[in-house]
């Protein structure tokens, strides 16, 4: 007796690549932190040039707050948390927040 074995599978898996979403670091205004130190942040921690770290600040300064990079999750929560801690250590009180695109 024979017993045919055969298996046809009918069916395409399709491949889908994700791009990874993409998370805007936002810098807010405060009264305590020296637009000096915010712009060191953001030429040390975010590689701002001196004309762009300058203006990003005094849209900070008059507009309350300033997207100051957009990046992968992971890489914004860590420059976020970067920036908090090191303005925690140097005692400014300096926030940032993290925004989905």
């Amino acid at each position: 007796m024979s017993v045919d074995t055969d298996v046809v599978i009918d069916e395409k898996i399709k491949k889908g690549i994700k791009q990874p979403k993409k998370f805007n670091v936002i810098m807010l205004n405060d009264n305590q932190t020296p637009m000096e130190w915010v712009m060191d942040i953001l030429k040390t921690i975010f590689k701002h040039n001196d004309a762009n770290a300058e203006h990003l600040t005094m849209t900070i300064h008059t507009e309350g707050t300033a997207v100051v990079g957009t990046y992968s999750f992971e890489i914004a929560e860590m420059k976020s948390h970067e920036t908090i801690l090191i303005s925690r250590n140097h005692g400014f009180p300096l926030m940032v927040e993290l925004e989905e695109v």
